[in-house]
């Protein structure tokens, strides 16, 4: 199959930097995929979950991360991102923590900045938990927490 090249980045360290031959990215209105020969193109990605495959592997690979953007050009992709760890690295203590105090400060009074800083802090920590569990398994309180969000 064809590849392409695809490079990574988090604000702190290169994620991933080799030869991919599918992509799936968050994007604001729904999963995006990109395949080798992809025309050129800039788009803005949520929170949420990067999928992969390198050549010679029949699985995915996945990738937890935060907004940022994806660049294609010249059957290159470089992906931009605040954060991006492996669901295996993801310390489910801290991650419900976290969640704990985005919904707590959701319910303070805050400036329109603080509350969209809020909603991406609990975004980010609800998909933290989701990936981080086993397949199948919910997160208790799921919808409670949409329902805050909404």
């Amino acid at each position: 199959m064809s590849t392409f090249w695809l490079k990574v980045i988090a604000s702190d360290h290169v994620f991933y930097k080799g030869n991919c031959e599918a992509l799936v990215v968050p994007a604001y209105d729904g999963e995006l995929g990109i395949l080798p020969h992809r025309e050129a193109m800039i788009l803005a990605i949520k929170e949420g979950v990067l999928r992969f495959r390198v050549p010679g592997s029949s699985e995915q690979q996945e990738a937890v991360v935060g907004a940022g953007i994806v660049q294609v050009v010249n059957n290159r992709v470089t992906v931009v991102v605040d954060t991006a760890e492996r669901p295996e690295d993801i310390d489910r203590i801290r991650a419900e923590q976290a969640l704990e105090r985005a919904k707590e400060q959701l319910r303070q009074k805050q400036s329109i900045a603080e509350y969209k800083m809020s909603q991406a802090s609990m975004a980010r920590a609800l998909t933290r938990l989701r990936v981080s569990q086993q397949k199948g398994a919910h997160y208790n309180g799921l919808e409670d927490v949409l329902e805050i969000i909404l």
